[in-house]
């Protein structure tokens, strides 16, 4: 299920979506774009991938890693709209 994210969290989000689109990306890259700490890049992209907006997987390279990828915001909307008709 989706939710609507939280103003604060929804800036981060378009800050990523605005560098990033749909590209798959690594923690590190998050903190290059994002003016966050990195404890605080963390919690946000858990926070995002909880609300249904970021996916996440392990990197076939180095299972120690992860990447992500933004889901798009105009699917994210139209599943917000689908909880509201409900």
């Amino acid at each position: 299920m989706v939710e609507p994210l939280p103003k604060w969290l929804f800036k981060r989000y378009c800050l990523l979506w605005v560098k990033l689109r749909n590209k798959e990306f690594t923690h590190n890259q998050a903190v290059k774009i994002l003016p966050d700490d990195k404890q605080m890049v963390s919690l946000i992209l858990s926070e995002i991938r909880k609300a249904g907006w970021l996916e996440m997987r392990l990197d076939p390279k180095d299972a120690r890693k992860r990447l992500y990828r933004l889901k798009p915001p105009e699917y994210m909307i139209k599943e917000i709209a689908k909880g509201v008709r409900k």
